[in-house]
């Protein structure tokens, strides 16, 4: 029988050290929204609930807010689209497969900013590789601009971000799949199942665990990046790159409006409490059903 109190014990120094790590910083962000502070170190009076009534209030947030779905919706469907097929590849035996699952983490774990280097120069409109490549296919007439119209940079960004996180989802997806028995297979396979079949009805009913896990994990990760969005367009062009993350580092030390940028980190850490306390409830609920 396990002693709850010993337990509580062991978990204590873990317990007080993400306390003083996230939750005095977050504690503070709390106080300082409720204040007018516009540069860091100085004073501010106490204004109540104004900052959040102007946050709340105008178009800023709000359109940010969308950005950032659409951000985190359009990273989702591509990583786990491209992260599926190759955690199916790598499931398979062939020669070569163990190289094949270590190199493949390797764009994961490249530092941001060499992989922003390495982008910015292969899509570069001079000198870079893609836009020749391009030409000589025949698909595009003159070079593109990845990250000078609105469209085209949000969507860059996307494939970008997704190629960097795609590794980490395919490990996690290939770690549910080895947990698939293969007897389920081979008995499919002496019904007649076509790899189609065997596929929607083993392999995807069984891996919804594990990409539900992964839609958690992957949506508060992904809601939260700001390095490559800054790095590579800073926000732009136009804003259309605008996420929560970049307005919050815009309103605090390009607008110096500390305190604002505090709401809108409130408001955000709100929204992803409440997403990631609804989302392992449905987690819970449907490990219950089963």
């Amino acid at each position: 029988m396990t002693n709850p109190r010993l337990a509580l014990l062991f978990v204590a120094p873990a317990l007080l050290f993400l306390i003083a790590v996230l939750g005095w910083p977050l504690v503070q962000a709390v106080i300082l929204s409720f204040q007018n502070v516009g540069v860091i170190g100085t004073e501010g009076e106490w204004i109540g609930f104004d900052n959040y009534a102007a946050v709340l209030g105008g178009s800023n947030f709000w359109r940010a807010l969308g950005r950032s779905l659409l951000w985190v919706v359009a990273n989702a469907i591509v990583q786990t689209a491209v992260a599926l097929g190759v955690a199916l590849i790598l499931h398979q035996k062939f020669p070569g497969v163990r190289v094949a699952r270590t190199w493949i983490i390797l764009t994961w774990i490249v530092p941001t900013v060499v992989v922003v280097i390495i982008w910015r120069w292969l899509l570069s409109t001079s000198g870079g590789m893609v836009n020749p490549l391009l030409i000589q296919a025949g698909i595009i007439q003159r070079p593109i601009g990845f990250f000078a119209t609105r469209e085209s940079a949000m969507t860059t960004l996307v494939l970008i971000n997704s190629w960097r996180w795609f590794p980490f989802v395919a490990l996690m997806m290939l770690a549910g799949l080895t947990r698939i028995p293969s007897d389920l297979y081979e008995a499919a396979r002496i019904d007649g199942a076509t790899a189609w079949k065997r596929f929607t009805r083993i392999t995807w009913p069984l891996l919804q665990p594990t990409l539900m896990m992964l839609g958690v994990v992957g949506t508060l990760l992904s809601f939260n990046v700001f390095d490559v969005i800054w790095l590579l367009t800073a926000g732009g062009p136009s804003q259309a790159t605008q996420t929560l993350p970049v307005l919050i580092y815009e309103t605090a030390f390009k607008g110096y409006r500390l305190s604002e940028a505090a709401t809108v980190s409130v408001l955000t850490s709100l929204l992803l409490m409440g997403f990631a306390l609804l989302a392992t409830r449905a987690m819970t609920a449907s490990e219950e059903a089963r």
